[in-house]
């Protein structure tokens, strides 16, 4: 892996992590399921308005048309919008966490599902990132965490999990940003549907839901993930994966320095071993793949 993807993961995990912060400022003033509607309208566009100028062609892939839909329906409609509204009830740093499962339940579902063996450092980092999951929750829950928010963020990382079982190839084939621009309107018109049904247009105009609406347009929503792809197709899924680890620290920081969330002991316990778990599982992983 060289100096280039390591850049690429760290500015990835970061901007990834950065998002529950932004997203708990939005829901805080505007509606969830219609703002994350118009947040990936506005990204949408943007991406595919500059991957245009750049000469890329929304002739896809075969491959390519199933991961723009699969993903813009599990990662941008299911997980972000379960996500957005459960953070009305609950707190960035938490939904970060739940989140940040996600490679411990690939890992775990492929050696459940698939029978993909993995190395003993493998199963290890299993068990690891499940008693930090555990330590964490029976912490927030006996403080009385809202539970369901902590179900909605469940299902969210559950549908992120699907969709990165399920897609093969997205990364292979050029137009990474069409790709991008059009999952975003994927995600954009399912929940303008689900928003028009469920909520009332009820916003409160101050400056802060400004910023934090153009801050999670453009950098999670569109830089991000056109990081992801990029980095994904320069070092492989499996190893581009590996920067996960990262997301407990970065999410958990990034909310108890701009939301001034509190953090307790057993918090920091449970993401340095949800991290660490995260981190073998990854090890073993990069391990058995082939190399890019």
């Amino acid at each position: 892996m060289d100096f280039k993807a390591i850049a690429m993961g760290l500015a990835f995990a970061l901007m990834w992590s950065s998002a529950f912060t932004s997203a708990r400022m939005i829901v805080a003033d505007a509606p969830p399921l219609t703002a994350l509607a118009l947040r990936f309208l506005v990204s949408g566009l943007i991406g595919i308005m500059i991957a245009t100028a750049l000469g890329q062609s929304a002739r896809l892939t075969r491959a390519q048309w199933r991961a723009t839909v699969i993903f813009g329906i599990c990662q941008n409609a299911l997980y972000l919008g379960f996500n957005f509204v459960a953070m009305q009830w609950i707190e960035a740093s938490m939904a970060a966490i739940v989140a940040s499962t996600m490679p411990l339940l690939v890992a775990l579902a492929g050696w459940l599902i698939f029978r993909e063996r993995l190395a003993p450092l493998g199963y290890a980092g299993l068990i690891a990132g499940m008693v930090g999951v555990g330590i964490i929750m029976g912490h927030r829950i006996s403080d009385g965490v809202d539970l369901m928010g902590l179900l909605f963020c469940g299902i969210g990382v559950l549908a992120l999990t699907f969709a990165t079982l399920s897609v093969r190839g997205a990364s292979s084939g050029g137009n990474l940003l069409m790709i991008v621009g059009l999952q975003m309107l994927v995600g954009s018109a399912l929940l303008a549907v689900a928003a028009l049904a469920l909520e009332s247009w009820d916003v409160n105009w101050t400056p802060r839901l400004g910023l934090a609406f153009a801050y999670t347009t453009l950098v999670p929503g569109l830089l991000a993930t056109w990081v992801w792809f990029l980095l994904v197709a320069r070092i492989g899924a499996v190893r581009a994966a590996a920067f996960h680890f990262l997301n407990p620290f970065f999410g958990v920081a990034i909310a108890a320095l701009l939301l001034r969330e509190s953090l307790t002991l057993w918090d920091v316990a449970g993401v340095v071993i949800i991290a660490a778990g995260i981190l073998a599982v990854q090890i073993s992983r990069v391990a058995r793949a082939p190399v890019s």
